[in-house]
């Protein structure tokens, strides 16, 4: 029997879920098997219109609460989600196709941690006192009003609360859209800041495809856009939110080395290029997919990568012993495949994996190139997919010219013992997110985002606060004011 993860309705528009069958249906499909597992409606205009009025209403009344009563509820949001986790992460794998025992531990309880760190965090924003003689100046720490979430369909709940945390700490309200591949994460999120004391109206969540992405970031009520995605959807977001000069943050794609020095430990080494190709199946925009390991110890890292990737468990994702599963989609499936079919035509040497398992669904194997060379489309293009590249290099100022000749920034890490190597190797590095001997590792305190065509902004930690609010001044006069006539 399919199993069914209908909503309640498509949308959660001012406290309430909403429905509009009149919109576009949207097939929500559970990659490991193919099957239609709920449908939702994109949003109609007038779903559109609800919810942003809803928030505009909202969000005055929010901005007026002391900061530690926007906290309370953020961090009774997070409370809930991890009392609810399990039941939340079943959700997030029938969503997105990842395996419980990830979802589990980096999806919904990385949401609640972001809502917990911003909750915390509200009660501390502020101002400064600036004395200027008898005169001074003092500075508010203002929000920006309506925000526009746009998500990605890897990390959906966790992008949800990336956007919606700080965004609510500030003062703002959210109307956020998810990717029409993986609606269902966003509602429930939805649902419990509701259920915590959030206002109706202040999280907002309505579904569609870039039209309904195009009139949210139009209209004139919108203050703040904020979109994880591809470089080209990225742009044209850019370009339409510069129309009404609304602030942004991009959070985009990336093509990120990872350094292998001689002196590294092999197997901490191999784990960190595991961790970043092939964890969610390799769907992660940070990912190290360029793996430049040092000449001479090359063919021992493969060795143990290869010896290494006999752990890995495709199975029902479901089942906890599962530890890799399949693409998102169909036409993901299709992009990763095109990829290895182009590296085995430009001569890269497959080491491991390249096929698609014989089972329903949308499985590519776990993939690894040796030989790859700096101008073969797998070191170019960014993939999106269980694909590692394992390029060769002999000295650490060659390997950091060629790690950072490409049009993305958005990571990059280094293992080697030499910690002064180490630093001085991400120094270097032309990237936002820098590893030493770690990769992939984001947690909610430390800012996360790119540079060059990776992205503008930076989410999660205090950094995050500069892209959800302004800053006021405002100067006092203590004596006569004074004019030349």
């Amino acid at each position: 029997m399919t199993f069914s993860a209908q909503p309640t309705a498509s949308h959660f528009v001012n406290g309430a879920y909403r429905e509009d069958a009149a919109g576009e249906a949207i097939p929500v499909v559970y990659p490991a098997t193919g099957e239609v597992i709920a449908t939702v409606h994109a949003a109609t205009p007038a779903v559109i219109e609800e919810a942003l009025a809803g928030a505009a209403r909202a969000q005055k009344d929010w901005a007026a609460l002391r900061g530690v009563e926007r906290g309370r509820v953020l961090r009774r949001a997070a409370d809930l989600i991890r009392e609810r986790n399990r039941e939340l992460s079943v959700l997030e794998t029938h969503d997105t196709g990842k395996p419980l025992s990830e979802t589990l531990v980096a999806d919904a309880t990385s949401a609640a941690d972001a809502l917990e760190y911003f909750g915390g965090l509200a009660a501390t924003l502020a101002g400064e006192h600036i004395q200027l003689g008898q005169d001074f100046v003092y500075t508010r720490r203002e929000p920006l009003g309506v925000c526009v979430g746009i998500g990605a369909w890897n990390y959906p709940t966790q992008i949800a609360a990336w956007k919606g945390a700080p965004a609510l700490c500030c003062g703002n309200a959210m109307v956020f859209k998810p990717s029409e591949t993986t609606p269902l994460g966003a509602l429930k999120l939805a649902e419990i800041l509701m259920e915590a004391g959030a206002p109706p109206g202040l999280y907002n969540v309505v579904q569609g495809m870039g039209a309904v992405g195009s009139a949210l970031i139009a209209d004139p009520r919108v203050a703040k856009v904020s979109i994880t995605g591809s470089v080209p959807t990225g742009t044209r977001v850019y370009e339409a939110a510069a129309k009404g000069l609304k602030h942004v943050t991009l959070e985009l794609g990336g093509k990120s080395p990872l350094i292998v020095f001689e002196d590294a430990d092999l197997d901490s080494a191999v784990s960190g290029a595991i961790l970043g190709n092939f964890y969610s199946a390799g769907q992660v925009c940070s990912n190290g997919t360029r793996v430049f390991v040092q000449k001479a110890v090359k063919e021992a890292f493969l060795a143990r990568l290869t010896e290494r990737l006999g752990g890995v468990v495709m199975g029902d994702p479901l089942d906890e012993a599962t530890n890799f599963g399949p693409m998102v989609s169909e036409r993901q499936r299709g992009i990763v495949e095109g990829f290895i079919a182009k590296g085995l035509e430009e001569s890269a040497r497959l080491v491991a994996g390249g096929q698609r398992p014989d089972r329903p669904g949308f499985w590519v194997e776990p993939t690894v190139f040796a030989d790859v060379t700096d101008g073969m489309t797998l070191a170019r293009d960014e993939i999106f997919g269980p694909v590692m590249s394992v390029l060769d290099f002999d000295t650490e100022g060659e390997v950091l010219a060629r790690a950072n000749a490409t049009e993305f920034g958005l990571a990059a890490g280094v293992f080697t013992r030499d910690m002064s190597r180490g630093h001085r190797v991400a120094a270097g590095f032309e990237a936002g997110t820098c590893f030493i001997n770690a990769y992939n590792l984001t947690p909610v305190e430390a800012p996360f985002g790119g540079m060059k065509r990776s992205g503008i902004g930076r989410e999660n930690g205090r950094a995050a606060i500069e892209h959800y609010s302004q800053l006021k001044s405002v100067y006092v006069g203590m004596g006569p004011a004074w004019a030349p006539f």
